[in-house]
């Protein structure tokens, strides 16, 4: 078996020879996305330069092509990152003690509070519908985007069919439940992108969310 020898003698094996080019190479996309966050983040998707993206990570324009089938995909991929972290935080809120209506009340709180906090990331759920802006997904990063919404959703779905089982919800399909208010909830945040709709509100959004978390577990007390 051929292998190839280093400077100081010893030989690389060439399975050795592939791990280090896999960890090369994943340390080089970890850059792409790091300089790729700073100019999303700074510019917003539509004015961000990939040349700019390009320049930051010390490598041509054509490399970020060999990671990233577009733009677009890129965006995604920066913005996953802090999903899986969101997913896992909500989780652990989720799983604490308490009446099924304290925990939804404790993970609105947290879901909100994570917005507010970071803006730009949650731009995830708003990519997923906005492809006529950032362009066309592939499918794969839409299936990314998809998944990490829909483990979101059976987050809710799991607390909800929990309070059903103990009699404190009423009965009714606890993941067409759940996806109603990740909507409501999300539509709500939505509201703070325009003037018009938030004179609309005429309260604060931070007062409607909470009535609508109110409102929601007030309909589905037994």
């Amino acid at each position: 078996m051929k292998t190839t020898a280093p400077p100081n003698g010893d030989s690389i094996s060439p399975g050795e020879n592939v791990r280090r080019r896999a960890e090369k190479k994943q340390a080089l996309r970890q850059k792409i996305l790091e300089a790729a966050r700073e100019v999303f983040f700074r510019d917003g998707f539509m004015a961000a330069n990939l040349d700019e993206v390009a320049q930051k990570a010390g490598v041509a324009k054509g490399t970020l092509y060999r990671y990233f089938e577009s733009k677009a995909e890129l965006y995604v991929e920066v913005l996953a990152h802090n999903g899986e972290i969101f997913k896992l935080r909500m989780y652990e809120t989720a799983s604490g003690s308490g009446s099924a209506s304290d925990r939804i009340r404790r993970v609105s709180t947290f879901y909100f509070d994570h917005w507010v906090r970071n803006r730009d990331y949650f731009q995830i759920f708003w990519a997923i519908e906005n492809q006529s802006v950032i362009g066309e997904l592939p499918p794969g990063v839409l299936g990314q985007v998809s998944e990490l919404w829909a483990e979101c959703i059976e987050i809710l779905a799991g607390i909800i069919a929990e309070g059903i089982e103990r009699n404190e919800f009423r009965e009714a399909d606890a993941w067409e439940v759940a996806n109603i208010l990740w909507t409501v909830a999300n539509a709500l945040i939505q509201t703070e992108k325009s003037a018009t709709r938030r004179s609309l509100r005429r309260v604060s959004l931070e007062t409607a969310f909470n009535d609508a978390i109110s409102l929601f577990l007030r309909g589905m007390l037994a």
